[in-house]
């Protein structure tokens, strides 16, 4: 099946992401939130974001135009009836979750294909929500959207195979790399991930390295982009603990068990760069300091 116009509830960072990729992609996209005060921000990280492209001769300024001209804002569900895409990228929350794609399930034709943008949840069971299981998959983009080439096609025991790959063709018609995966939690990215995060933090607990020393050994040895505690204060310290605990909950082993520094960072209300604290202090974004932390 052809996607000729996509649907994405939710303009936060993920949301304004997708938004932006499917229209830079040259398909109408009709993105809703619950209130213009909403909207208004997603949107505003679009423009952002496009007018960064702008400077760096990436994209035109007509292009730019066009790309905004091609984004339909809405606050109304029922907006979203006629697309052949629905993406979800609202908060993680099974249940809230699970109503939004029932309501959709009623109001989208037979032929719409439902997908979630999330990190954790069993996409099985947001399925069971509605009365097209067969319909239904994964699209994990990664953030930052707009940069970031891949996304995890996710495929359920009920998906259709002709709608698992309608959603790998959707990825490479919007300029990204799929990976095909199976539902299981953590999926590819994070099921690697998550535990060499945790490790890390255990590292600084036992007192291995400092911050910045373990930042650095991974960054230049490894040749990362950047290390785990910048990284983590990028991802945020809750979203980290939030998939941990999910994870931990669903394989019961010890590697994925959130380390008590983790929890009492967030406890704390630290949870990386949107809090202006985490592993890092960024009173001074453009010169972030590792924090003093007592360990002991």
């Amino acid at each position: 099946m052809e996607i000729r116009k996509v649907g994405v509830v939710g303009c936060g960072l993920m949301g304004s992401g997708i938004t932006q990729v499917v229209a830079q992609a040259g398909l109408p996209v009709v993105v809703r939130e619950v209130n213009d005060q909403l909207l208004d921000k997603g949107l505003g990280i679009i423009e952002k974001s496009l007018s960064k492209f702008v400077e760096k001769g990436k994209l035109s300024a007509d292009d730019k135009k066009a790309v905004l001209g091609r984004i339909q804002r809405t606050t109304a569900v029922s907006d979203l009836k006629d697309c052949d895409l629905v993406i979800e990228a609202i908060t993680e929350n099974p249940k809230i979750k699970k109503e939004l794609f029932a309501e959709l399930d009623k109001l989208c034709p037979k032929h719409t294909i439902l997908a979630s943008n999330t990190s954790s949840i069993s996409i099985t069971e947001m399925a069971a929500a509605t009365q097209r299981p067969e319909r239904f998959l994964g699209l994990h983009f990664m953030n930052p959207v707009p940069l970031m080439k891949l996304v995890e096609v996710i495929r359920t025991i009920q998906t259709d195979g002709q709608v698992f790959e309608d959603g790998v063709q959707f990825v490479e018609k919007v300029g990204k790399v799929p990976v095909r995966t199976s539902d299981r939690v953590g999926f590819i990215v994070n099921r690697l991930l998550i535990p060499y995060l945790l490790d890390c933090i255990r590292a600084l607990e036992a007192g291995f390295g400092s911050i910045t020393d373990i930042d650095k050994s991974i960054h230049l040895a490894l040749n990362h982009p950047m290390g785990p505690f910048v990284l983590l204060d990028f991802v945020g310290l809750d979203t980290t603990l939030y998939i941990a605990e999910i994870m931990f909950d669903e394989y019961r082993e010890q590697r994925f068990a959130p380390p008590p520094l983790l929890r009492r960072l967030v406890a704390a209300g630290w949870y990386g760069r949107k809090t202006g604290r985490g592993f890092y202090d960024y009173s001074d974004p453009k010169n972030p300091k590792p924090m003093q932390l007592q360990l002991s």
